[in-house]
């Protein structure tokens, strides 16, 4: 088992001011700001041999010193899973996830996870947040497609994560529709929170609540259900899906909010489409929302970079089958 790197600081003019966590952070370049603060609220990183707060404002003459715990390897075992990698450097790694594939290992889903193959592809990941494992920063659901940043060091992890905090990172998804919008755009702000009576389900009408906002535009029209370009300006749990019914436009094949119903509904009145049509809204097995556009900082350079995932095949073939079926009509495509 490796050793806990011990340090000391002697603070210097420069460090006079400021911050505890982000002297030791700018200092220790195994140490993040988030893992120093841990450090420090433990009792593990100390100055003059006194405990102090995250907070507290660091006077030139300090004597900062502590142990940084090496990385501990988690129990999930690398496995040899397929990725789809779209970008990769010594920072982070870009990756389109498929439908269906789990993101992080969970009680039901202990093996056959994104973080197993991570685990797998990247061998030699340094540590973060005292761990040996991938830096999940944001996530998708099991069953959603598309775009996501994974960082490899704990600089990049913190620097993305504070990205995704101050919704500094723009993400951008195609979603599939039940039913015709009758306006080409528009924005939903509603809150989310958990479900009153569900609680593995969100909600717009629940108590405990957060700000969440939504815009989307119409990218074709397809008779019996309309494909949406939708920008997040905030990152709740659900929320495409939980907007989308909410407005009474459920993403297809999504049963948890409101497809199920939708189509059951639908079935009472087999004019408003052919039978192709309806068979084809029924024929999704999982919802058809993916992850389409990533746009952030590079953690390291600073450079903006944006990465697109091709819409998946399952999502293809019901778009083309629903072009076939009826009139579709594209409108231009944003830059």
């Amino acid at each position: 088992m490796p050793e806990p790197a011990s340090f000391t600081v002697l603070a210097d003019e420069s460090d006079n001011g400021r911050r505890l966590d982000v002297v030791v952070a700018s200092h220790i370049q195994a140490c993040s700001r988030s893992l120093a603060a841990s450090l420090i609220v433990s009792r593990n990183i100390v100055v003059d041999g006194c405990s102090k707060k995250p907070g507290y404002r660091v006077k030139t003459g300090d004597r900062i010193a502590g142990e940084i715990p090496a990385p501990v390897p988690v129990a999930f075992q690398p496995e040899a899973i397929d990725l789809s990698i779209l970008y990769e450097d010594e920072h982070l790694v870009v990756i389109n996830k498929q439908p269906g594939l789990v993101v992080h290992p969970a009680p039901g889903h202990l093996s056959g996870t994104l973080v197993n193959a991570l685990l797998h592809h990247c061998p030699d990941l340094k540590g973060i947040g005292g761990e040996l494992r991938p830096g999940i920063v944001h996530r998708l659901d099991r069953d959603t497609s598309g775009t996501m940043v994974v960082a490899k060091t704990a600089t990049a992890h913190e620097t993305l994560a504070h990205q995704f905090k101050c919704r500094r990172v723009k993400k951008t998804y195609l979603a599939l529709v039940h039913g015709q919008m009758l306006i080409e755009s528009g924005v939903i702000e509603l809150p989310i929170g958990r479900h009153p009576v569900d609680r593995k389900k969100m909600s717009t009408t629940s108590r405990k609540h957060r700000t969440a906002l939504t815009q989307w535009r119409i990218r074709e029209k397809l008779g019996a259900a309309t494909l949406l370009e939708v920008n997040l300006k905030t990152g709740r749990t659900h929320q495409i899906r939980v907007h989308c019914a909410a407005i009474g436009h459920p993403v297809v094949g999504d049963s948890v909010y409101g497809s199920r119903a939708w189509r059951k509904s639908h079935r009472k009145s087999p004019a408003k489409d052919t039978e192709m049509v309806t068979q084809l809204l029924l024929s999704a097995l999982r919802q058809m929302l993916h992850a389409w556009r990533l746009g952030f900082d590079h953690p390291q350079t600073g450079e903006w970079v944006q990465f697109e995932a091709p819409v998946p095949d399952d999502m293809q073939r019901l778009i083309q089958g629903l072009r076939k079926a009826g009139k579709s009509y594209k409108l231009p495509m944003q830059p």
